[in-house]
């Protein structure tokens, strides 16, 4: 078996499976061996049952006595409750909708059980545990790895493929060089591959982690620095023979730019001067006025003849930014063309913006990822813009930037606050501005944290508001009910308002198993004021800009990170009227109470992050949390900062001397790049 051999030789895989792990990006046995473990499950020892820690995943042996099913015999979703001792106490075992595994269960038979311990009016139980017979083949012992899965496979298939392809381990060589190996103390990448897959102790674990990470990081840190220095075949972009006079239109807008704006303005009309094509960041959070900054520098570059384009995430965004644009575009006086370019456009609509994109040669084009697709063919483009950078990759970005005939500049706009010295980081290959005010008018957003038991008071206030003739967003973690999670779900949830608010409020619903054509609907009614409370999942993190929306109310509030939440609570407070946030905390636990209170307290999102970071720390190799900013395989740009910076350092040195060594065709630099293509591929599902 050789590294680069296709998954499909292995035995299980098939004609079924394998599209699944195509899903996974796993084509290859290498992928495979470095598709790594989110977690472990440590089934090392059973623990006896009176003295097993409340909480947390331990692995029991007991005897069963009893079993009994609860609720109607023509019920298909009844309660299987099966009683467990061992010479300890006692544990009771529930199993919803168990009808299909009473026969597992012999009163007398000894097995082994896994999963979370609870207490319930001080008996302790175990709801859905694995459960094998004692010495059964599957009873496995040890420190089990967890992967992250896809609909149709099984930890188990992971385990057995994983297994399967350990032989290959052997062919993965060193490729750093020796001096950095000794200088971090790096095990070797073999060493590393095989203890993160099969480990019997957590040092081994801790250390293949070390060098995976730092691997990991490096290879997109010097990706990174070299697309933005490296390369000494820079093609040069648009170029300004003179200043496009913005001053007309900036004296007579409605307001002031604020000082983080005007700073912004100064640096990319600085880049501009440069025959250096543009690769800027504009940092601001929430509500900050990055939008009128993107209009001003398409506005330049179209008095000056040019194309230009900007991508937001979704289309009820692009069609915002189109609407509003039009608007900035009459009250200044202006006489430049705008182009709606949207998936869900006619096929007679599309054809007439393709037209347009040929012939006007200065238009402002606005559109989603239909931007990016063959028909769409543009003329002048001198300038790409995308909203909202944590949903785009680097190669829709490049993408988008192909379409010109020169390099187009390209600037990024992103409202997830980061930390500047991380962000500084994590986005190697582009300059960074931060606009770190909110405009003068904005009223700041008053935040609460409550309990379940303030719902309904909530749902008063909500009413009064709607009464005033405002509009409210209620955010739930699902989708649907989910017996194993006793968290609040967006379809049940809108059948609890409608019948509690009657005709008084109409409210929408909003998830990300909707369609796309769906959705829009939704969002548009949202809009114009035909729905007046939304109760959505997080798809509306990315959002609209709704200024009649003043009041955001988010259930289990303490289910998601606080740069989230930090998202969510933008949705409102974009109006003149006073905004608020209702954070329900359905969690009796210290840590949930002190996240919630660093939100509730300050509405600025850059400490928000940073306080965030301090309270994650290094992190925990049994449930390392990803960031959700970038689809790393194993690192995570919080927990892993410290280790970022090094490997930020190390790439930069590492580049330089590829360049004075004359080696910039260097295979591993080459192999780098593409890594850090992979690396920097943002998640787009919503």
């Amino acid at each position: 078996m050789n590294l680069q051999d296709s998954v499909a030789s292995l035995k299980g895989v098939g004609k079924k499976r394998l599209p699944l792990l195509e899903k996974l990006h796993i084509e290859t046995i290498e992928d495979l061996l470095r598709f790594f473990p989110r977690r472990y499950e440590d089934r090392r020892q059973a623990v006896p049952i009176m003295t097993a820690p409340i909480g947390k995943e331990v692995l029991i042996i007991g005897t069963v006595m009893s079993k009994q099913m609860v609720g109607s015999p023509y019920n298909r979703r009844r309660l299987l409750k099966v009683q467990i001792e061992d010479n300890t106490g006692s544990l009771e075992l529930l199993f919803f909708n168990g009808k299909f595994l009473e026969s597992y269960f012999k009163a007398g038979e000894k097995m082994t059980f896994f999963g979370k311990i609870t207490l319930n009016n001080g008996r302790r139980q175990m709801a859905h545990p694995e459960f094998h017979k004692l010495g059964d083949a599957k009873d496995v012992r040890g420190l089990l790895p967890v992967y992250p899965l896809t609909e149709g496979l099984t930890q188990a298939n992971l385990r057995a493929w994983q297994q399967q392809a350990r032989g290959a381990i052997g062919q993965i060589t060193e490729w750093l060089p020796l001096e950095l190996v000794e200088t971090h103390h790096l095990c070797s990448p073999a060493y590393a591959i095989e203890q993160i897959h099969f480990p019997q102790e957590e040092r081994p674990v801790l250390e293949s982690r070390y060098r995976l990470i730092f691997e990991e990081l490096l290879i997109l840190q010097t990706g990174l620095f070299y697309m933005k220095h490296g390369a000494s075949d820079v093609k040069k972009g648009v170029r300004f023979a003179k200043e496009a006079d913005v001053e007309p239109f900036l004296s007579s807008f409605p307001f002031q730019l604020t000082a983080g704006q005007a700073r912004c303005w100064h640096e990319i009309e600085r880049d501009l001067e440069s025959a250096r094509p543009m690769n800027r960041l504009i940092q601001g959070d929430v509500g900050s006025g990055k939008t009128i900054l993107a209009f001003l520098i398409m506005a330049k570059f179209a008095h000056e003849g040019y194309q230009t384009a900007i991508m937001a995430p979704t289309e009820v965004l692009a069609r915002q930014h189109y609407e509003t644009f039009q608007e900035w575009i009459a009250m200044f006086e202006l006489d430049f063309p705008v182009i709606l370019l949207t998936g869900s456009l006619t096929a007679k609509e599309k054809r007439e913006a393709y037209a347009r994109m040929e012939t006007e040669q200065n238009a402002m084009i606005i559109g989603t990822h239909a931007l990016i697709q063959e028909k769409a063919l543009y003329q002048k483009l001198a300038l790409v813009v995308t909203d909202e950078q944590h949903r785009f990759g680097v190669r829709q970005r490049e993408t988008l930037a192909d379409k010109s005939s020169r390099l187009p500049h390209v600037l990024v706009m992103s409202a997830t606050p980061i930390p500047r010295t991380l962000a500084i980081i994590l986005y190697g290959d582009l300059d960074i501005s931060v606009v770190d005010e909110l405009p003068a008018e904005r009223l700041p957003v008053k935040n609460c944290v409550v309990g379940p038991k303030m719902r309904e008071k909530s749902w008063n206030f909500i009413l009064d508001e709607v009464q005033k003739g405002h509009q409210a967003y209620i955010i739930c973690p699902l989708v649907e009910a989910n017996e194993e999670l006793e968290l609040q779900d967006v379809t049940s949830y809108v059948k609890k308002l409608e019948q509690y608010y009657g005709d008084r409020i109409s409210v929408g619903l909003l998830h990300g198993k909707m369609r796309p054509a769906e959705k829009n609907k939704v969002m548009e009614a949202f809009v114009t004021g035909e729905i007046q409370v939304l109760v959505s999942t997080t798809v509306v993190e990315v959002g609209v800009n709704v200024p009649n929306a003043t009041v955001m109310m988010i259930e289990d509030a303490q289910r998601f990170g606080l740069a989230q939440l930090h998202q969510l609570r933008g949705r409102v407070g974009r109006g003149n009227a006073q905004s608020y946030c209702i954070l329900m905390n359905s969690s009796n636990g210290k840590n949930a109470k002190e996240r919630l209170n660093i939100l509730a307290g300050s509405n600025d999102g850059f400490y928000i992050a940073s306080e965030d970071l301090k309270m994650r720390g290094p992190g925990d190799f049994f449930g390392v949390r990803q960031s959700g900013l970038m689809e790393f395989k194993i690192a995570d740009v919080f927990s892993d900062a410290d280790m970022l910076s090094i490997a930020s350092e190390e790439a930069k040195e590492y580049v330089v001397k590829c360049n004075l060594n004359d080696c910039e065709k260097d295979m591993r630099l080459e192999t780098t790049l593409k890594n850090a293509y992979k690396m920097t591929e943002y998640n787009t599902n919503i």
